[in-house]
């Protein structure tokens, strides 16, 4: 039966090949995905921890303020970007400038205002206005301070002041693992991986076989010497064959494309990943099963793999979600693949921490295979 399943496996997936609509699902539209997301949410091309570049204008009259603001950007982890015009801060996704006058005004206690610009919204732009302002205030506090020794504080003054050792430190201490939320290609990436896997899957597998019963191909099949056990190991090999080959290809794109990380255990995410994809092969060939027409596989097939990708936390991080979502998603495949390929890529969990989602995985992958089998028909 082995070698029965192998032989049609194999030329089943040849034949998926010939479509290009895999080459389209399956390759070109999943790395646009990976750009445009991972774009919008993080930035192209920047690794996860490095600093941020923020570009900043400020006119020869600034005075010596605008470099201990500048100072204070560089002690928030921003790499600071001194432009030499207003028109090169267009080219950055965060700026800020600074008035011409700026120190003369602020020594004589006129109320000033730099402009923080930055393209996009939602938490990473909260958390650069916060960091902008704290860099502002400290400045502020250095003046106060410095004005008290000095009528006229000069930069003297401020070098002093930084010398000396603080009265009042904060040690700061880990409770525990850190979990840092996901962003930019390190989500976009494995989520549209997840979510590209389960369309082509459900799209692909489901209307190759509503196809061939409708065409009288699987009737065919029934009268050969393979068996319905056969036929059915056969489909689903050709779909984790296919799936194989969509995770060879968005991984290998991520590393080198979108410089991803996936972590000290890849061994584990690559065992993941291919539970899941055990799983989704079932379905979809339980999809072709129960389905009547090629057209209700396709509707089917988007709707849900759109519903379980949102809910799944594929198009964003699910810990930025209420705890229910967070809740339902591990009750989903989806959900509970993308925990897992979190817990290993961006919260440095081991294998020990992802062993209840594979077991979960391959337990349900067997379930599917077992319901796949059964409402197996030729006709």
């Amino acid at each position: 039966m082995l070698r029965h399943a192998l032989y049609l496996a194999r030329k089943d997936l040849a034949h998926r090949f010939r479509a290009r609509e895999t080459w389209i699902w399956a390759f070109v539209l999943p790395v646009i995905f990976f750009y445009f997301i991972g774009t919008v949410t993080g930035g192209f091309g920047r690794p996860t921890g490095d600093r941020e570049w923020i570009a900043v204008w400020a006119p020869p009259d600034a005075g010596f303020l605008a470099g201990q603001l500048i100072r204070r950007l560089e002690e928030a982890k921003y790499s600071v970007a001194r432009v030499k015009g207003t028109d090169a801060l267009a080219r950055y996704t965060r700026s800020l400038e600074i008035p011409a006058g700026f120190t003369a005004a602020v020594l004589a206690g006129q109320p000033m205002e730099v402009k923080l610009t930055r393209r996009g919204g939602g938490q990473e732009a909260d958390y650069d206005k916060t960091r902008v302002s704290r860099a502002v205030y400290a400045v502020l506090a250095d003046l106060m301070v410095a004005g008290k020794s000095a009528s006229a504080p000069g930069p003297t003054d401020f070098a002093a002041l930084a010398a000396k050792p603080r009265a009042l430190t904060l040690k700061v201490e880990s409770a525990g693992q850190r979990q840092r939320i996901p962003s930019g290609f390190e989500q976009a990436v494995p989520g549209n991986m997840v979510m590209f896997i389960m369309m082509v899957l459900f799209t692909s597998g489901g209307v190759l076989l509503v196809t061939e019963r409708n065409q009288g191909i699987l009737r065919r099949l029934a009268a050969t010497p393979l068996s319905r056990g056969a036929v059915v190991l056969g489909k689903w090999g050709a779909q984790m064959g296919l799936a194989a080959i969509q995770i060879t290809f968005a991984m290998l794109v991520g590393t080198w494309l979108f410089r991803v990380d996936w972590g000290r255990y890849l061994p584990v995410v690559c065992l993941t990943v291919l539970a899941y994809a055990a799983l989704v092969a079932a379905l979809g060939i339980l999809l072709g099963n129960l389905a009547r027409s090629e057209g209700q596989v396709v509707a089917l097939g988007v709707v849900v793999t759109n519903i379980l990708a949102a809910l799944g936390g594929c198009w964003w991080p699910v810990e930025i979600t209420p705890r229910w979502v967070q809740t339902l998603s591990l009750l989903l495949p989806t959900g509970l693949t993308m925990d897992a390929l979190h817990q290993l890529v961006s919260f440095g969990a081991g294998p020990g921490a992802v062993l209840p989602h594979l077991i979960v995985l391959t337990a349900a992958a067997l379930i599917a295979g077992w319901a796949a089998a059964r409402t197996f028909r030729y006709q």
